[in-house]
Order: C-alpha cells, then structure tokens, then sequence
C-alpha cells in the first residue's frame, strides 16, 4: 500500500510554487496525497524566515506531532524552505524526531533523503549553498487545472536591513527567456488560462543576463501566445519599475489591470534605514504614471509596522501616503527581529505594545480605504474568472468566487452551472472591504473549465484530492 503524504506551506507564493515541486516529486516517488482528516505517512514542512511568527508556527506544529511520531515511529518528518536554510541543525536539537532538514536550493533531494533517513534510522540533513538546477526541471502537482504560476528567476540581489531572504535563497537566478516561454506554452496546452511570473523582483529580470528591459519584452512575449487569456506578475521593487512595463500593461489585454507595488513604509528616513533605494515620492510617481494610462488598475501593497527607528511622525507619513495611493489592499505585518539582519542589531527597536497600537491604527485606516475602493466598482461589470464552487459542483444558484481582471474577490450565485476555470461576467452590486459581491449576467465556458472538468474526473479515485488540489495548507503570516 502506498505512503501518503502531506505537505504545510508557510509563506509567500515562492513557497507555495515550491511546495507543487515537493508534491510532485513525492507523486513520482510513488507516494499519494493523505486524506482529509487523516494522519500522513510523511508530514512536509515548507517554511518560510521573513517573520517571527512563521518560525513559532512551525516549532509548535512540531511539538503537536511529537507524541505521534513516538507512537508511529515509521511516520516521516521534513522541514525545508527559508527556514531549514537558515536553522539547520537549530531545528534538530528542538525537535531530534524530524528525520529530513533540506533547502531551498535541494527541493529535489526530498525523495532521496527520506528513503536514506528511513533505512539508516538517522536524521539527515542537506543544505545546499547556491541552486545547481533551477527548480522548474522538477515535477510538479498544480494546484489548479486553469491557473499556474511560473517563476522567472529565484533569488535577489537588493540588501533590505529587515529581510533575509537574500541569504537564504541566494543572489538572483534569471531564467532564460526561451525557457519561460517553453513552460508557458506546455502549461496553455494542458488547458491553464491564467499565468502569474514569478519573481523575488520581477522586473529587475534580464539584468544578470545583460537585457535591461528583458522583463518588459518577456511580458510581451508570454502575453502572446496563443490561449492565454490572463496574465499577472508578483512582485516587482518600485526601484527597477520602468515605464516599458507600464506600457505594455496599458496596450496589452491579457496583461491584467492590477499592480502590487510593496511600499513598506510612507517614511523617507524610514526607507532609507531600510535600504530600500526610492523615496516615497517615486513611489507615488510611479502608481500616477500606471494610473494615467491605465486608470481601472488596482494597486496593492505591503506595508511593515514598527521597524527600528520609527516615530510618530514616521507612522504618520505611512498612513498619509496609504490615502493618497488608495491601494485596493494592503499586506500589513508587524516588523520582528530576524537574526542575522542589521535591523535586528539597529538602536531604538520600537516597543511591542506601540508597533501593536499602530498596527491595528493602520488596519483600520486601509479599511476604510479598501471599502471605499471597492465600493466605488458598485454598478460596474467585471468579468471573473471562477475560482471556486461552494456546495454541489453541479447545483444551480450555488454561490461562486473568483477573482476580477484586477485580482479583487467576487462572490456571486451560479446562475448558469458554472465551473471554476469559466469566466462570468458579472455586475457589482454590492462590496466590503475585502470582497465584492455581484450577480451573473452572462456565462463562458473555457478551455481552462473543459481541462479542470477533465482533471477532476482523472484525480476522483485519488484519496485526499479535490477539484485535482493535493492536500497542501496555506499559513498565512
């Protein structure tokens, strides 16, 4: 009988790009996804380092499967991602029952090191210090028939104070052009519509290859191919932004209407102890211009709270520039020390309690802002591609959500037996802060919802597998 599995991602969506790797490679080694409600043969941790809060996670799910792994000693544990790079060995003396630690430059050695853990009855760990091979020569099991992210480079080349990625994933990889293309053909030829490139910083793609502008052309070349009907890109750094990319957003139609920009704080001298190489005024210059040309785009962001140094003042300025910039959305967290980072050894670190004060300050102002946003698409249409059906996949008026060209949420009755993978085109009548809610008006079928409908058919016998998604947790941070 085959072992089965399940893999918990932490973190951004490198994470979860990479935990569709780690699920197909335990389906290649003959491995299949855990059930629902059941307990895996083998538990997979893919964890993220950029916050505090993702290392608590994981040590305390490890101390919740202690007991179980000492009643079921054949059961298997491997950590991997940003954390087991940066750990390592750390995460053997607090939990010496996990049997595999690998990183973020071996995804594929998982399969290897756990049959070599399980015969020798010892621990293994292998860290590699710089990728060898770029991860999308590995298998992978999407999650989605009709959505798909390719990445375009791993790594990154800026040196944030707050971040530790850089050291952990190493310098930026680009990969080259004709190889992304390859991919994103293979992909629209297996019936996905939406691609999203993937990128630690998008738009600085083509540098490492001496091809300024690399990532303008590369976004023209992918919108072209033939049955991709959306794409998006995550994320780029407002320092490379350039007006290339902007155009080509603005005149090409599969480019979709939303930008998600990180700011990190409204503060100049804030952004300059960060290193983050722009100023709030060319950041703001930049959603003008993008906003000049392409006037329904949507801006989101990411915004950290607290960072050492941060006064009144300085909080103040980023909650100034969130309302001029209405963003769509904004991805707050809480600045925590990571070791290893000079803002974890810089002076006048902000007291818990304040950063918690003006955390939940600046939560409440962008929901004001976010509401007021969405509230403005009432009485417009949008069309949605359908991204999940609640209730009976069949059932006639069951409730829809999918994501708009401008990637906000919108949740509406089937009118029409809609599949995920469908585009609906739908009119907003009524929206929150986090959602829109809207009613059908018409319906179309597409060859992402005919691929889906295949794929669910293939994946129905398959234990733990729904609508073809392998049982994989998102943690968000």
């Amino acid at each position: 009988m085959s072992r089965t599995y399940t893999v918990e991602t932490y973190g951004c969506q490198m994470n979860v790009h990479d935990s569709e790797r780690i699920a197909g490679l335990l389906d290649e080694a003959g491995f299949i996804p855990a059930a629902p409600d059941t307990q895996a043969d083998i538990v997979v941790f893919n964890t993220c380092a950029v916050r505090e809060n993702a290392d608590n996670k994981l040590y305390g799910n490890l101390s919740f499967l202690a007991p179980i792994k000492k009643a079921n000693p054949a059961m298997q544990i491997a950590v991997g991602g940003c954390l087991a790079q940066k750990d390592q060995a750390i995460i053997l003396k607090k939990a010496p029952y996990v049997d595999v630690v690998f990183g973020t430059h071996n995804v594929g050695s998982l399969p290897v090191l756990l049959e070599r853990a399980r015969i020798e009855e010892e621990s293994q760990i292998e860290i590699l210090e710089s990728l060898e091979h770029f991860p999308s020569t590995l298998p992978a099991r999407r999650f989605s028939a009709f959505s798909s992210w390719v990445s375009i480079s791993v790594g990154c080349n800026n040196t944030c104070t707050f971040c530790i990625v850089p050291a952990l994933r190493g310098i930026e990889k680009d990969r080259p052009m004709a190889d992304v293309l390859s991919e994103v053909r293979a992909l629209v030829d297996q019936g996905v519509i939406e691609i999203t490139l993937l990128g630690q910083n998008v738009n600085a793609y083509g540098v490492g290859l001496g091809e300024r502008g690399a990532f303008a052309t590369l976004l023209e070349k992918v919108a072209a191919i033939d049955g991709l009907e959306r794409l998006r890109f995550m994320s780029p750094h407002p320092r490379d932004f350039t007006d290339d990319v902007i155009e080509v957003m603005a005149k090409t139609p599969v480019v979709m209407p939303h930008l998600h920009m990180p700011l990190q704080s409204g503060s100049d001298s804030i952004l300059a102890a960060m290193r983050r190489s722009y100023r709030s005024d060319r950041y703001l210059g930049i959603l003008d211009r993008v906003r000049s040309q392409i006037p329904h785009a949507m801006i989101t962001t990411d915004i950290i709270v607290g960072f050492p140094g941060e006064t009144e003042e300085d909080f103040q300025a980023t909650l100034d520039i969130a309302t001029q910039a209405r963003f769509a959305a904004a991805y707050t967290y809480k600045y925590s020390i990571r070791p290893g980072t000079p803002a974890g050894i810089m002076p006048n670190q902000v007291p818990e309690a304040i950063v918690g004060e003006r955390y939940t300050r600046l939560h409440e102002h962008q929901q004001k802002i976010s509401l007021s946003v969405n509230q403005e698409s009432i009485g417009t249409t949008h069309r949605i591609m359908v991204t999940e059906v609640e209730g009976r996949r069949d059932a006639a008026q069951s409730r829809l959500t999918g994501r708009s060209e401008d990637f906000r949420l919108v949740h509406f009755d089937n009118a029409s037996s809609a599949r995920p993978g469908d585009f609906v085109d739908v009119e907003i009548t009524d929206a929150s802060a986090h959602y829109l809610i809207g009613r059908e008006l018409s319906h179309v079928a597409t060859r992402g919802g005919d691929a889906h409908a295949r794929r669910t058919a293939e994946v129905s016998a398959t234990p733990g597998v729904m609508l073809g998604i392998p049982v994989v947790k998102r943690a968000d941070l």
